[in-house]
């Protein structure tokens, strides 16, 4: 696999996965978002990669590995701007928005522990659901395409 080709599809994730973290405020999309996020950003992500010809062949492996890659970043991303944005929302609005609970946690150190293993753990969630997004997709393109990776092959950029 590739290094820079993760590299770039983490970055790219992660924008993603910032744009998601401002969709989700929105009370009626914010669902359907986050669970978009969750389930299937990497089948998403990996076929819009493959329809402008900046992925080559990928088999199964390197298709849920890219889904881990992609479901990690677009989670972290996700909640760096989520959490203060429903933190300012709480405190603007004073409701019991999601902003009170992330408050509550934020104003001490063991709430703040929690919060962080609470972001990895289901980070680690998301990379694993969008690890068989991303395993799925690869499997349907070389059903699909009957293409199929040589062993030792490594075919991700063209050179011009």
């Amino acid at each position: 696999m590739n290094i820079l080709l993760l590299k770039q599809v983490a970055l790219f994730s992660a924008m993603i996965g910032g744009v998601i973290g401002i969709i989700t405020l929105i009370p009626f999309i914010g669902t359907l978002s986050f669970l978009t996020l969750i389930l299937f950003l990497s089948a998403i992500i990996i076929v819009y990669l493959k329809r402008h010809d900046l992925l080559g062949i990928i088999d199964m492996r390197e298709g849920a590995i890219l889904g881990a890659v992609i479901g990690f970043s677009s989670f972290i991303a996700f909640f760096v701007v989520f959490a203060p944005l429903s933190i300012l929302i709480g405190l603007l609005i004073r409701t019991y928005y999601v902003g009170h609970l992330l408050r509550m946690f934020i104003t001490d150190f063991g709430g703040f522990f929690v919060m962080i293993l609470l972001l990895l753990f289901l980070a680690l969630i998301s990379a694993l659901m969008n690890a068989f997004s991303g395993l799925t997709t690869a499997y349907v393109y070389e059903l699909l395409s009957g293409l199929k990776k040589a062993e030792n092959e490594n075919i991700d950029f063209e050179i011009k």
